[in-house]
């Protein structure tokens, strides 16, 4: 594999970057949505899909671009360095991931690629934690039901439709229906928007039935998405920290030439680097890797998020009690870090989950 990026993939980095910079910045947008169910305007969402970006994903045949998770991981890394609160990585590459995942085919499922690329049609995914899963009724010729609750669900709030990963099948449900129930679940991080979704008798059509592979694919898809965005955001805490100490005085000379501050931002730039090449190896086998590569990487990448995470802590040392402020965008930065940290179980968890697959290895 080639760690570099081409032409055409820093050509999209850009794009994303000037666009997040110039309509969807934090001061003009980020802090307004901070408390908005949704994360997002109508205007900066449109825009988005001018850019292509909700279709990165989605096959050519729908109205996509039939790119790969590295081109979709390079997209994340610019929302989390902006600290984007809207439905985009639900949408734009987890739901596309879903429905691949699954082999879902039919009317149905190129109405819901088409809907994502062209913008119509938000959908956020549903995976409930193993031995919680919705309990159903009926059958698909006379209509299937769910019943019960999912904990966590990113941006249910926004989605016109949920796809939910049920063991070894995939459903859709409509988010209108007074059936299903949205309830806002607040995190550490208000860039992230949490829900409570019950299925009371929820009408749900099913989409297609795979093996348990496929549930376990999506989950590390999931995983790498919001790693690759982790990044993003510890790239920018990482840059505004060493800008920060070019320009801080004290005792006549920048905070930046003393030895503990330079060793603070060194510690910080390893952190980022090796979280990147991580993600990148991660995003390659997403797409051309076996199932066992794969999923070791995605563990890997995971495991990988507490260290992650001091990125956020180490800023707000440099910045000292203004970091702490809620004026100032570090201690954001650190929420966003803190939210993926804890995304689907602690780091400790996967590091565990990695040393007993590098001991089968061996073995």
């Amino acid at each position: 594999m080639n760690l570099e990026l081409t032409e055409e993939q820093l050509a999209l980095r850009d794009t994303v970057r000037r666009y997040l910079s110039e309509k969807a910045s934090i001061s003009d947008h980020v802090r307004p949505m901070l408390d908005h169910p949704t994360g997002t305007t109508d205007a900066v969402w449109r825009g988005l899909v001018d850019l292509g970006s909700t279709g990165l994903l989605v096959p050519v045949e729908h109205g996509g671009a039939g790119a790969s998770m590295t081109e979709a991981g390079l997209v994340c890394e610019e929302m989390g360095a902006a600290l984007h609160p809207g439905p985009w990585l639900s949408s734009a590459v987890l739901a596309p991931r879903a429905l691949a995942r699954f082999g879902a085919h039919g009317s149905r499922a190129g109405e819901l690629f088409a809907g994502i690329a062209g913008g119509s049609v938000v959908a956020a995914v549903a995976v409930p934690a193993p031995g919680t899963e919705p309990g159903v009724s009926g059958t698909p010729d006379d209509g299937v039901r769910l019943y019960g609750e999912i904990s966590q669900v990113y941006d249910a709030g926004a989605a016109d439709v949920l796809l939910v990963a049920a063991g070894d099948t995939l459903y859709s449900v409509p988010t209108a229906s007074p059936l299903v129930g949205v309830t806002s679940s607040p995190g550490i991080d208000q860039s992230r928007k949490a829900f409570r979704t019950a299925f009371n008798g929820a009408p749900a059509q099913v989409l297609a039935h795979a093996d348990r592979c496929a549930a376990e694919a999506l989950v590390d898809d999931m995983i790498v998405a919001w790693a690759a965005d982790a990044v993003g955001a510890a790239r920018q805490a990482l840059q505004m920290t060493v800008e920060y100490a070019k320009v801080r005085r004290q005792f006549g000379a920048p905070i930046g030439s003393f030895q503990a501050v330079a060793h603070l931002c060194v510690d910080m730039y390893e952190t980022v680097e090796l979280a990147r090449s991580g993600v990148l190896y991660a995003l390659w086998t997403a797409d051309f890797a076996d199932h066992r590569e794969r999923h070791l990487a995605a563990l890997r990448v995971k495991g990988f998020a507490g260290r992650l995470a001091t990125v956020g802590d180490l800023a707000i040392q440099v910045f000292g009690g203004i970091g702490f402020t809620w004026e100032h965008d570090a201690q954001l930065y650190l929420k966003r870090l803190l939210s993926f940290s804890r995304f689907l179980g602690s780091p400790d968890h996967y590091l565990e989950q990695v040393g007993r697959q590098l001991t089968r290895r061996a073995s």
